[in-house]
């Protein structure tokens, strides 16, 4: 799966604590990569750190919100004493959502935070150290949102697409130096953040990925970046790139309308 003399020692995981983030991490334990652990919510944090050490490896935990003033001086202190081979961002929701004329550019801001901001201080950190070493790996968890407009998506989906161009560079920039730089971008993934906001997994003809398959899917493919269409999404994503831009957009809006039940409405 993972090649610990590339990847290891340690791996920093943001989000961490629960799907597709405590997928990476069970796998990278199994493999015997330490880990640094980072989420907002505690319990689940500590149930995934607990299941981890259970293999053998060592686990630090850091409840920190990414998108806080402070939150990633507490991150690079947190790991001011460990090689960090792997570093994988996962934290990324769309912390406001709310069509862009309705919602507060504050909250936007934290979109863009979280999502951007505070992604580009850890790829700038920990990838220096791993370009200085010629060795290492960076995944950037993205989203199937990053190739098209939605509805309550405008300041979400832009960055996203933004996290796809972004890693696209990166991995043109890096991969003479020996370190890997993959975007796996998401569909719909069986995670409790996806559960949390409705959405109707039983919509007949859907693909839904499980956190685990995709997890694995994602660290057999660290090599193959830049981008990586996860769980066979790959017919999707074709639809989304057609050049008629107004079919594509009211095309998904719809069917995400009905993967949220608001057609029913």
């Amino acid at each position: 799966m993972t090649d610990l003399d590339k990847y290891g020692p340690w791996a920093v995981i943001a989000g961490g604590s629960e799907g597709v983030g405590s997928a990476f991490a069970t796998e990278l334990a199994a493999a015997g990569v330490n880990l640094v652990l980072l989420a907002r919510k505690p319990v689940p944090l500590e149930e995934t750190a607990i299941a981890c050490r259970a293999l053998g490896v060592e686990v630090r935990t850091l409840g920190v919100d990414l998108a806080a003033p402070g939150a990633v001086e507490d991150v690079l202190a947190e790991t001011s004493d460990v090689e960090v081979g792997l570093l994988i961002l996962n934290a990324g929701a769309n912390t406001h959502s709310a069509e862009f004329l309705d919602g507060d550019l504050d909250a936007f801001g934290q979109v863009i935070t979280l999502n951007v901001t505070t992604p580009l201080t850890l790829v700038q950190h920990y990838g220096r150290a791993m370009r200085e070493r010629g060795r290492g790996g960076i995944v950037l968890v993205g989203s199937m949102a990053s190739y098209m407009g939605s509805t309550h998506h405008t300041v979400y989906g832009g960055a996203k697409a933004f996290s796809r161009i972004f890693a696209e560079s990166l991995w043109l920039e890096l991969r003479e130096h020996g370190v890997d730089v993959l975007e796996l971008v998401l569909g719909v993934t069986r995670t409790p953040a996806m559960e949390r906001v409705g959405l109707d997994f039983e919509v007949p003809g859907m693909k839904v990925a499980e956190p685990l398959d995709v997890a694995r899917e994602g660290l057999a493919n660290l090599a193959n970046g830049p981008v990586h269409v996860a769980a066979g999404n790959d017919e999707y994503l074709a639809m989304r790139t057609h050049p008629d831009r107004a079919k594509v957009v009211l095309g998904a809006h719809q069917f995400i309308q009905k993967l949220m039940g608001l057609d029913k409405e």
